[in-house]
Protein backbone atom coordinates (compact mmCIF):
# COMPACT_ATOMS: atom_id res chain seq x y z
CA UNK A 1 0.00 0.00 0.00
CA UNK A 2 0.87 3.62 -0.69
CA UNK A 3 1.90 5.77 2.25
CA UNK A 4 -0.84 8.06 2.37
CA UNK A 5 0.36 11.96 2.65
CA UNK A 6 -1.42 14.45 5.10
CA UNK A 7 0.56 17.77 3.88
CA UNK A 8 1.98 17.78 0.35
CA UNK A 9 3.86 20.90 0.42
CA UNK A 10 7.00 19.03 1.30
CA UNK A 11 6.94 16.35 -1.87
CA UNK A 12 8.26 16.09 -5.38
CA UNK A 13 5.64 16.20 -7.90
CA UNK A 14 6.72 14.91 -11.17
CA UNK A 15 3.94 15.65 -14.15
CA UNK A 16 3.80 14.42 -17.59
CA UNK A 17 1.19 14.10 -20.33
CA UNK A 18 0.05 12.88 -23.71
CA UNK A 19 -1.06 15.86 -25.57
CA UNK A 20 2.49 16.98 -25.81
CA UNK A 21 5.47 19.99 -23.39
CA UNK A 22 3.33 22.94 -25.20
CA UNK A 23 -0.45 21.38 -24.08
CA UNK A 24 -2.47 23.98 -22.85
CA UNK A 25 -3.46 21.02 -20.53
CA UNK A 26 -0.22 20.97 -19.13
CA UNK A 27 0.00 24.56 -18.21
CA UNK A 28 -2.91 24.03 -16.00
CA UNK A 29 -1.67 21.28 -14.36
CA UNK A 30 1.13 23.08 -14.06
CA UNK A 31 -0.55 25.87 -12.22
CA UNK A 32 -2.42 22.76 -9.93
CA UNK A 33 0.49 21.46 -8.89
CA UNK A 34 2.56 24.33 -7.27
CA UNK A 35 -0.65 25.27 -5.60
CA UNK A 36 0.46 21.71 -3.59
CA UNK A 37 4.02 22.20 -3.34
CA UNK A 38 6.88 24.09 -4.58
CA UNK A 39 9.17 21.22 -6.19
CA UNK A 40 7.46 20.53 -9.54
CA UNK A 41 9.15 18.38 -12.35
CA UNK A 42 7.82 18.57 -15.58
CA UNK A 43 9.10 15.99 -18.34
CA UNK A 44 6.56 15.86 -21.03
CA UNK A 45 6.55 14.47 -24.81
CA UNK A 46 8.38 17.17 -27.28
CA UNK A 47 5.06 16.22 -30.07
CA UNK A 48 1.73 15.45 -29.29
CA UNK A 49 1.28 11.47 -28.08
CA UNK A 50 -2.52 10.78 -27.70
CA UNK A 51 -3.55 7.09 -28.88
CA UNK A 52 -0.05 5.47 -28.50
CA UNK A 53 -1.13 3.63 -25.11
CA UNK A 54 1.71 2.12 -22.76
CA UNK A 55 4.70 1.83 -26.06
CA UNK A 56 8.23 2.05 -25.07
CA UNK A 57 10.67 3.62 -28.10
CA UNK A 58 13.10 0.52 -28.31
CA UNK A 59 14.88 1.21 -31.59
CA UNK A 60 15.51 4.88 -31.32
CA UNK A 61 17.75 6.87 -28.84
CA UNK A 62 15.81 9.14 -25.93
CA UNK A 63 17.83 12.75 -25.88
CA UNK A 64 15.90 14.93 -22.67
CA UNK A 65 16.31 19.03 -23.73
CA UNK A 66 16.13 20.80 -20.77
CA UNK A 67 14.03 23.72 -21.37
CA UNK A 68 14.31 25.37 -17.89
CA UNK A 69 14.81 24.44 -14.19
CA UNK A 70 12.94 20.91 -13.92
CA UNK A 71 11.33 21.39 -16.62
CA UNK A 72 12.19 18.67 -19.76
CA UNK A 73 10.96 17.18 -22.88
CA UNK A 74 11.75 14.38 -24.66
CA UNK A 75 10.89 12.85 -28.69
CA UNK A 76 9.20 9.88 -27.45
CA UNK A 77 6.28 8.56 -25.71
CA UNK A 78 4.93 9.25 -22.17
CA UNK A 79 5.88 6.06 -21.43
CA UNK A 80 9.00 6.93 -22.20
CA UNK A 81 8.92 10.24 -20.32
CA UNK A 82 7.92 8.83 -16.60
CA UNK A 83 10.40 6.06 -17.57
CA UNK A 84 13.80 8.32 -18.07
CA UNK A 85 12.38 11.10 -15.52
CA UNK A 86 12.16 8.58 -12.65
CA UNK A 87 15.27 6.24 -13.73
CA UNK A 88 17.78 9.24 -15.02
CA UNK A 89 16.82 12.94 -14.54
CA UNK A 90 15.21 12.64 -11.28
CA UNK A 91 17.08 9.72 -10.13
CA UNK A 92 18.97 10.82 -6.88
CA UNK A 93 15.83 12.17 -5.38
CA UNK A 94 12.52 10.54 -7.28
CA UNK A 95 9.06 11.42 -7.60
CA UNK A 96 6.59 11.41 -4.45
CA UNK A 97 3.47 11.59 -6.66
CA UNK A 98 3.14 11.52 -10.41
CA UNK A 99 0.30 13.73 -11.90
CA UNK A 100 -0.42 13.12 -15.81
CA UNK A 101 -2.47 15.64 -18.20
CA UNK A 102 -4.75 17.83 -18.08
CA UNK A 103 -5.71 15.68 -21.07
CA UNK A 104 -7.71 17.75 -23.43
CA UNK A 105 -10.50 15.14 -24.02
CA UNK A 106 -12.04 12.26 -21.93
CA UNK A 107 -10.39 8.68 -21.01
CA UNK A 108 -13.42 7.32 -19.94
CA UNK A 109 -14.31 2.60 -20.08
CA UNK A 110 -11.59 1.39 -22.87
CA UNK A 111 -10.07 4.23 -23.99
CA UNK A 112 -7.88 3.55 -20.98
CA UNK A 113 -6.08 0.75 -22.78
CA UNK A 114 -5.14 3.03 -25.51
CA UNK A 115 -4.80 6.46 -23.42
CA UNK A 116 -1.32 8.11 -22.94
CA UNK A 117 -2.41 9.84 -20.84
CA UNK A 118 -3.12 6.68 -18.65
CA UNK A 119 0.30 5.37 -19.51
CA UNK A 120 2.26 7.88 -17.74
CA UNK A 121 0.86 7.33 -14.84
CA UNK A 122 0.64 3.59 -15.60
CA UNK A 123 4.29 3.37 -15.77
CA UNK A 124 4.84 6.01 -12.65
CA UNK A 125 2.44 3.14 -11.09
CA UNK A 126 4.90 0.56 -12.30
CA UNK A 127 8.06 2.42 -11.10
CA UNK A 128 6.55 2.31 -7.57
CA UNK A 129 5.39 6.07 -6.98
CA UNK A 130 1.41 7.16 -6.66
CA UNK A 131 0.31 8.63 -9.46
CA UNK A 132 -3.00 10.07 -10.77
CA UNK A 133 -4.49 11.37 -14.44
CA UNK A 134 -6.59 14.22 -15.06
CA UNK A 135 -8.78 14.34 -18.20
CA UNK A 136 -11.06 16.75 -19.33
CA UNK A 137 -14.25 15.94 -21.41
CA UNK A 138 -14.70 18.53 -24.40
CA UNK A 139 -17.09 19.82 -26.78
CA UNK A 140 -15.83 21.60 -29.69
CA UNK A 141 -13.95 24.35 -27.08
CA UNK A 142 -12.41 23.00 -23.81
CA UNK A 143 -13.17 25.13 -20.62
CA UNK A 144 -10.23 24.54 -17.57
CA UNK A 145 -12.77 26.03 -14.66
CA UNK A 146 -13.40 23.19 -13.17
CA UNK A 147 -10.41 21.21 -13.01
CA UNK A 148 -8.72 24.82 -11.34
CA UNK A 149 -11.95 24.88 -9.16
CA UNK A 150 -11.80 21.04 -8.29
CA UNK A 151 -8.53 19.63 -8.39
CA UNK A 152 -6.74 20.87 -6.19
CA UNK A 153 -8.46 19.59 -3.34
CA UNK A 154 -9.23 16.06 -4.86
CA UNK A 155 -5.91 15.50 -5.71
CA UNK A 156 -5.07 16.39 -1.38
CA UNK A 157 -8.00 14.12 -0.32
CA UNK A 158 -6.82 11.55 -2.77
CA UNK A 159 -3.28 10.95 -1.27
CA UNK A 160 -4.62 11.20 2.31
CA UNK A 161 -6.00 7.90 1.89
CA UNK A 162 -3.73 4.53 0.78
CA UNK A 163 -4.18 2.37 -2.22
CA UNK A 164 -2.92 -0.50 -4.11
CA UNK A 165 0.77 -0.24 -4.97
CA UNK A 166 -0.58 -1.58 -8.49
CA UNK A 167 -3.32 0.95 -8.49
CA UNK A 168 -3.35 4.38 -10.46
CA UNK A 169 -6.14 6.88 -10.00
CA UNK A 170 -7.90 7.95 -13.07
CA UNK A 171 -9.89 11.15 -12.72
CA UNK A 172 -12.35 12.27 -15.72
CA UNK A 173 -13.49 15.94 -15.51
CA UNK A 174 -17.31 16.64 -17.17
CA UNK A 175 -17.48 19.18 -20.12
CA UNK A 176 -20.77 20.71 -18.09
CA UNK A 177 -20.12 24.45 -17.03
CA UNK A 178 -18.56 24.79 -13.65
CA UNK A 179 -21.58 26.13 -12.70
CA UNK A 180 -23.45 22.61 -13.21
CA UNK A 181 -20.57 20.31 -12.32
CA UNK A 182 -22.01 18.53 -9.64
CA UNK A 183 -19.11 17.11 -7.43
CA UNK A 184 -17.52 14.31 -7.25
CA UNK A 185 -18.16 10.65 -7.58
CA UNK A 186 -16.12 7.31 -7.15
CA UNK A 187 -17.29 5.30 -10.33
CA UNK A 188 -16.18 1.75 -11.48
CA UNK A 189 -14.55 1.34 -15.32
CA UNK A 190 -17.66 1.56 -18.46
CA UNK A 191 -17.88 0.69 -22.09
CA UNK A 192 -16.50 2.88 -24.64
CA UNK A 193 -14.38 2.22 -27.06
CA UNK A 194 -12.20 3.84 -29.54
CA UNK A 195 -11.25 3.13 -33.70
CA UNK A 196 -14.23 0.95 -34.66
CA UNK A 197 -15.52 3.54 -36.83
CA UNK A 198 -13.32 3.15 -39.96
CA UNK A 199 -13.74 5.98 -42.74
CA UNK A 200 -12.88 4.92 -46.14
CA UNK A 201 -11.78 6.93 -48.66
CA UNK A 202 -9.60 7.17 -51.79
CA UNK A 203 -6.41 9.41 -52.58
CA UNK A 204 -6.10 11.48 -55.91
CA UNK A 205 -4.70 8.35 -57.64
CA UNK A 206 -8.00 5.88 -56.72
CA UNK A 207 -6.01 4.29 -54.15
CA UNK A 208 -8.08 3.51 -50.96
CA UNK A 209 -7.19 4.62 -47.51
CA UNK A 210 -8.50 5.23 -44.50
CA UNK A 211 -9.03 7.22 -41.21
CA UNK A 212 -9.91 6.10 -37.75
CA UNK A 213 -13.13 7.75 -36.86
CA UNK A 214 -14.79 9.44 -33.98
CA UNK A 215 -15.08 7.43 -30.38
CA UNK A 216 -18.14 5.39 -30.00
CA UNK A 217 -19.87 6.01 -26.59
CA UNK A 218 -21.59 2.70 -26.05
CA UNK A 219 -22.84 3.31 -22.62
CA UNK A 220 -23.89 6.25 -20.48
CA UNK A 221 -26.94 4.19 -19.20
CA UNK A 222 -25.34 1.65 -16.61
CA UNK A 223 -25.28 3.79 -13.41
CA UNK A 224 -21.92 3.65 -11.10
CA UNK A 225 -19.99 3.82 -14.56
CA UNK A 226 -17.25 6.18 -15.22
CA UNK A 227 -18.57 7.16 -18.77
CA UNK A 228 -22.66 7.65 -16.84
CA UNK A 229 -21.09 9.99 -13.95
CA UNK A 230 -19.79 12.21 -16.14
CA UNK A 231 -22.81 12.23 -18.38
CA UNK A 232 -24.44 13.29 -15.20
CA UNK A 233 -22.25 16.04 -14.72
CA UNK A 234 -19.83 14.84 -11.96
CA UNK A 235 -16.42 14.34 -11.69
CA UNK A 236 -15.47 10.73 -12.03
CA UNK A 237 -13.04 9.15 -9.97
CA UNK A 238 -12.00 5.35 -11.09
CA UNK A 239 -9.05 3.62 -9.37
CA UNK A 240 -7.18 0.60 -12.41
CA UNK A 241 -5.48 -1.75 -11.18
CA UNK A 242 -1.81 -2.66 -13.44
CA UNK A 243 -2.83 -6.69 -12.90
CA UNK A 244 -5.36 -7.38 -15.73
CA UNK A 245 -5.77 -10.84 -14.29
CA UNK A 246 -9.36 -12.63 -14.37
CA UNK A 247 -9.73 -14.28 -11.07
CA UNK A 248 -12.86 -15.86 -11.77
CA UNK A 249 -11.71 -17.27 -15.25
CA UNK A 250 -8.33 -18.52 -13.65
CA UNK A 251 -10.72 -20.23 -11.03
CA UNK A 252 -12.90 -22.07 -13.64
CA UNK A 253 -9.94 -22.99 -16.16
CA UNK A 254 -8.36 -24.57 -13.03
CA UNK A 255 -11.17 -27.14 -13.13
CA UNK A 256 -9.66 -28.08 -16.81
CA UNK A 257 -6.22 -27.24 -16.58
CA UNK A 258 -3.94 -28.82 -14.17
Amino acid sequence: MFTPVDDLSGCRILLSNDDGINAPGLAVLETIARTLTDDVWIVAPAHEQSGVGHSLTLHDPLRPTQLADKKYMIDGTPTDCVLVAIQHIMEENPPDLVLSGINMGENLGQDVHYSGTIAAALEATLQGVPSVALSQAINGSVSWAAVELYAVDLIRSLYKASWNEDTLININFPVHDVSEVKGVKLARQGKHKVGDDLVLRQDPRGRPYMWIGAPRIRDTQTKGTDLCVVADGYISVTPLRVDLTDFSALESLSKVIE
